[in-house]
């Protein structure tokens, strides 16, 4: 028979196996045997009675260890959202429904691919008792993941052999991509964040400059100081109430060999979306099967979920841009096609220059490829005069009343 099929066979029956003999264990039986034969061969009654007394001490330790593992009940509580790569804390909360007698040293472990991977150890739980412990848990991957398989395990009394019992507790849990920032893309977000910041200019209520009044004008806002010194009816204005908006475009046309880049325009594309939403600022998220607007049809968590499930789609065809007014971040493998659509001043994020976002990737090359592109977001060829922080377009000027 092929090798394979043994293998299965013996995963198989591993899978099964309730008991596990410990070295002490071995050690045990083996002076069992060795004083059994003794007695045999000398007809001693006091050798048969120590070894009367050994197997009774081997069946004592079978049962009690039984016994302790007896009327066991676990529960396994989680935070609602999780993010890969992140620690969470889980609750563990573990019940005796014994009536009168305790179990003793308990082990409580997570069978893999489980993220509960350090066992939580019990030295008693008394009768009619339930305890509760906080660990640690760490998805290493965004996605569904089912925590179901779990294990008591005891040793108890005397460590011969160590029995476990399965526990069956079925659970989905939904994990988000990783929101730690790259390295290199955070520059990048920052860049982002700055240029948003250059076309707010503060919020509704926030002063923004002094002007000329102009005709049909409510007169609520004139301001009496500058009037009297310019001579002339001055108003004071106020920035605009409209939050900017971040367009944030995920291509799901991608082969498998921009797979793994794949992974990382989802976590980059998280990231980006959790950031300028931290900021107050609205993001409109796009996919070739997903439109959402934050936080007008949903919350950044509508987001998450999304981005925890998505998969690449081959041959879906490339995005049309919006009329709306935004600032467009795409994250396509392809950015000849995306420019042929009419994404002129986007920031486009290809393979070729997201994979400075990586690891081992300088920050200084990442975040200059913001300044560098062939377009920046509001369509003009960058130049000395149009960076992101120049002359009447810095922030800093945008506050001087004019």
């Amino acid at each position: 028979m092929p090798h394979g099929y043994w293998l299965r066979i013996r995963r198989e029956l591993h899978s099964n196996v309730r008991y596990r003999v410990t070295r002490a264990g071995v050690l045990y039986v083996l002076t069992t045997l060795l004083l059994g034969l003794a007695a045999f061969f000398s007809a001693n009654n006091l050798l048969f009675l120590l070894l009367a007394a050994m197997l009774a001490t081997l069946l004592i330790s079978g049962f009690v260890s039984r016994l302790s593992l007896a009327g066991l009940e676990l529960e396994f509580e989680l935070p609602e959202h999780i993010c890969a790569r992140r620690p969470v804390a889980a609750r563990i909360r573990v019940s005796n429904s014994k009536w009168l007698l305790p179990s003793f040293s308990i082990r409580l472990i997570g069978i893999p691919p489980s993220a509960f991977a350090r066992p939580i150890y019990f030295p008693v739980i008394p009768a009619k008792a339930r305890l509760e412990e906080t660990v640690a848990v760490v998805f290493g991957r965004r996605g569904r993941h089912r925590e179901e398989s779990f294990q008591f395990a005891t040793r108890f009394p005397f460590g011969f052999s160590e029995r476990r019992v399965l526990v069956s507790l079925p659970r989905e849990v939904l994990v988000y991509p990783c929101l730690d920032p790259l390295p290199g893309f955070d520059e990048l977000a920052g860049e982002v964040q700055g240029e948003l910041e250059a076309r707010q200019r503060g919020r509704g209520h926030d002063f923004y400059r002094i002007r000329p009044y102009e005709p049909l004008e409510s007169a609520r806002h004139v301001d009496w100081k500058a009037t009297a010194h310019t001579g002339e009816l001055q108003v004071r204005e106020f920035a605009r109430e409209t939050e900017p908006l971040v367009e944030i475009v995920l291509d799901l046309d991608v082969g498998p060999a921009d797979r793994e880049w794949f992974e990382t325009a989802v976590q980059c594309s998280a990231y980006l979306a959790w950031r300028v939403l931290l900021r107050e600022a609205r993001v409109r998220f796009r996919t070739q099967e997903f439109d959402l607007a934050a936080p007008a049809e949903g919350d950044v968590y509508t987001i998450l979920k999304y981005l925890a499930l998505v998969e690449p789609r081959p041959g879906c065809g490339a995005i049309e841009p919006s009329d709306e007014e935004s600032f467009p971040v795409l994250f396509t493998p392809n950015r000849a096609r995306f420019e042929d659509a009419g994404w002129h001043g986007a920031l486009l994020l290809a393979p070729d220059n997201l994979a400075l976002s990586c690891p081992g990737a300088g920050p200084d090359r990442a975040g200059a490829d913001l300044h560098h592109r062939g377009r920046d977001a509001r369509g003009r060829d960058p130049g000395p005069d149009h960076g992101p922080e120049s002359g009447a377009d810095s922030p800093a000027a945008r506050r001087q009343p004019r």
